[in-house]
């Protein structure tokens, strides 16, 4: 099959101008991807691998949940009057209700019962070595994994550690500790310097250096490490606030959801259940003591109001003995029944109002509404005085007696009911929580790592940073990567040259300057690659181009290093030659020229010798082997003046006598933004051309040779652009056909 590439010269195809500053073009943008295809797929494809990896090997997290529901707090407290009882706070929110709910009295039990500030894992080999002890599967549950690698200071799966005391100096909590696996369920306790603070054997207590400690089990090798670490009681209850989740389930609910993770389920479903037990009975401790403080007020009244009893009666007694006095009239009966009353309700509500005022201040509404309902029964009880001032003075005396002791004694028995009705509140105390679900883990389906969405999550993830990758790989490389960028600057394009994949394995091998009296060219070992098919075409296109120059000597040259400029000339070479003309390659790189190479020759007489005088024409041409009309002089000794060895007259002289005995003298010179070689050079050539390589040189780089040959008198006839890759994204400037063929029948 022949590929054949033909080369932009100064057109633009039609439907390929450039886009607008503010257009995405999107062919481009579809035509780098694919450009990009291998590396983007090969990335996505091992951050996927990574996530399968992980999945199943990572370490499970289990998720206990649980629910409690909110009530309102009951405000029928015994003895209050129903607007009192309306005044007061009677809603409990679970947005207060979160916070008591992650309180450190509530954490710090969870925390103590359950050992939760004492963490101790065993030491896994970096990278591998939790991946490996996540794969152990051990038949036996208290046998560890042997070691890999005699690593045993390692832990490769099922090792366990339970300590079951650990008692520390305050200059060791929250200091990581090692501890040691030994001989008959031995080991030993270091700190973090390596000293020995206590050494002991599982089940037994030991003591040392202020250190107290009981192991309950450990399973390990000998010599296997664990880190263990006792934190602050503050910091075990951050850490498990922190791991902890309660939110409420809808606005104004009352329901709050409590979850907690963990990689044993077991221990998962222990701490929310310590959690919400502990919640629960601090609940019913509230609520509990709030009935306890309330008897405890109306238990110190009760011997103040049954002396105030005690008196009043003694009163009214001396006062029927002194007056012969038995009992009040009727009409004064029922003014004493109402009086009593009166006075009752007024002397409950002040005892009300002591407790109330304990709690609040008088700006309270409960504390308000007290007093305004006292002051109410006060004016009634005005109005009855008045009633009383006509009556004689022995019935008013027996009267205001008779009241005293009906009040003290309706006070003194209700506070008895009082204090009987809030000792059985206390008592029966239940609080307003409530566990709806019980703290409960579904141990089949771990929280953590999800795998399905993990694995689709990391494949996309990778797929956008390979993509990420090559716009910004492409943002940041700004060499030119179309021929119309070139033509531009006032360079038309004569040639866009494939990159050769065959020319690419030799490079390496080419550059270790392995001497070899072979040609290595890819014109001779491989005349049908696509950049040979380039290279025809640009031979053609020099061959009109040439008939309009003052000589036969063209120069080719490149604005930096590393462009392919000497594989561009030799392989021009070869195919000028294999048309049949005579051609004469010159390596005029004589610093670092590096085509005696590429044609299997010495560098040593060569140019720098022959324009010296050193040697004579004859013995620096030297006929390339592989090819009929192709001769080369290479670069010779590097002299230590280039410049003025190119300047000297005879170089002048050398050229036009080669010029009259070949049909093209082709001519490969050093950089043009490195040295001023190619600018003395250009001088002598009547065709100068400019080799840009695709993707690394800049428009500004091109531009800057562009100028600095013209200021020295040199005019550019074009550009080649070599290393062109092939893909969709690159289309802009050349086109790449196909023609094979066609197959025969058999």
């Amino acid at each position: 099959m022949n590929e054949i590439m033909l080369a932009s010269n100064r057109v633009t195809p039609v439907g390929m101008q450039p886009q607008g500053n503010d257009d995405i073009d999107m062919p481009a943008v579809f035509g780098l991807l694919s450009d990009h295809k291998w590396p983007i797929l090969i990335g996505t494809a091992l951050f996927a691998l990574a996530s399968v990896i992980y999945v199943l090997f990572a370490t499970p997290i289990y998720q206990a949940t649980a629910v409690i529901q909110i009530q309102g707090m009951s405000a029928n407290v015994p003895g209050q009057e129903p607007g009192v009882q309306a005044a007061q706070p009677s809603q409990a929110h679970a947005a207060t209700e979160v916070p008591l709910m992650t309180s450190r009295r509530v954490l710090g039990e969870a925390v103590n019962d359950l050992d939760l500030d004492v963490q101790a894992r065993p030491r896994r080999f970096p990278i591998i070595g939790k991946l490996i002890a996540g794969s152990y599967r051990g038949a036996d549950g208290d046998r560890a994994a042997s070691s890999w690698f005699g690593l045993s200071r390692y832990g490769w799966g099922g090792e366990q550690l339970k300590i079951a005391q650990l008692d520390l100096p305050g200059e060791l909590l929250d200091v990581p500790l090692l501890l040691v696996a030994g001989e008959g369920s031995r080991y030993t306790l270091f700190d973090s310097n390596g000293r020995r603070l206590v050494e002991g054997r599982v089940g037994e207590t030991s003591r040392g250096e202020g250190v107290t400690m009981r192991l309950q089990q450990l399973v390990a090798n000998p010599g296997t490490y664990f880190d263990v670490q006792k934190s602050s009681p503050l910091t075990a209850i951050n850490r498990l606030y922190s791991q902890l989740e309660a939110a409420e389930r809808g606005k104004d609910s009352g329901i709050i959801g409590l979850s907690f993770n963990h990689p044993d389920p077991i221990v998962a479903e222990k701490v929310l259940e310590k959690v919400t037990k502990a919640y629960v009975q601090q609940s019913v401790d509230r609520t509990s003591a709030e009935a306890k403080n309330r008897l405890q007020f109306v238990n110190e009244q009760l011997p103040k109001v049954r002396a105030e009893l005690e008196r009043a009666q003694a009163a009214l007694n001396e006062f029927q003995s002194r007056n012969q006095a038995v009992d009040v009239s009727q009409q004064t009966g029922a003014i004493l029944a109402q009086t009593t009353a009166l006075a009752s309700s007024i002397a409950q509500l002040k005892v009300q109002q002591a407790d109330i005022n304990s709690k609040f201040t008088s700006a309270h509404p409960a504390a308000r509404a007290l007093m305004q309902q006292i002051g109410e029964l006060e004016h009634e009880k005005a109005k009855l005085r008045g009633q009383l001032g006509a009556m004689p003075d022995i019935q008013r005396g027996l009267f205001r007696l008779t009241r005293d002791v009906e009040v003290s004694n309706q006070t003194y028995t209700n506070l008895l009911n009082e204090a009987q009705q809030l000792d059985i509140a206390r008592a029966s105390a239940i609080g307003n929580a409530f566990v709806v679900d019980a703290p409960a883990v579904d141990v089949l389906n771990p929280v953590w790592p999800k795998k399905i969405p993990l694995v689709l999550g990391a494949t996309a993830l990778g797929a956008f940073l390979m993509i990420a990758w090559v716009f910004v790989r492409q943002m940041f490389n700004r060499g030119v990567q179309d021929p119309s960028e070139i033509e531009r600057l006032g360079l038309p394009v004569y040639a866009s040259i494939m990159l050769s994949q065959k020319e690419r394995v030799e490079a390496p091998r080419l550059n270790a300057r392995q001497p070899s009296n072979r040609p290595k060219l890819l014109a001779l070992r491989a005349p049908s690659d696509m950049a040979m098919e380039a290279l025809r075409s640009l031979r053609t296109s020099l061959h009109f181009a040439r008939m309009e120059t003052r000589n036969n000597l063209l120069m080719i040259a490149g604005p930096s290093p590393g462009v392919g400029k000497s594989f561009v000339c030799s392989n021009l070479a070869v195919t000028i030659a294999q048309a049949g003309q005579r051609v004469l390659l010159i390596d005029a790189d004589m610093r670092r020229g590096s085509l005696h190479r590429l044609l299997g020759v010495r560098a040593e007489d060569g140019l720098s010798e022959l324009i010296s005088g050193q040697i004579p024409l004859e013995d620096a041409i030297r006929r390339v082997a592989g090819t009929e009309n192709l001769s080369f002089i290479s670069r010779g000794r590097i002299p230590p003046n280039p410049s003025e060895l190119l300047m000297h007259a005879n170089f002048g002289s050398l050229l036009h006598q080669l010029g009259s005995r070949y049909d093209l003298v082709i001519i490969d010179t050093p950089p043009v933004l490195a040295v001023t070689d190619a600018a003395v050079i250009g001088q002598h050539a009547g065709t100068s051309l400019l080799v840009v390589r695709y993707g690394q040189n800049q428009s500004r780089e091109i531009a800057m040779a562009k100028q600095r040959l013209e200021q020295n008198g040199v005019e550019l006839k074009g550009a080649i652009v070599n290393g062109v890759q092939k893909g969709s994204a690159r289309s802009a400037g050349h086109y790449v056909y196909s023609y094979e063929e066609p197959l025969r029948a058999a």
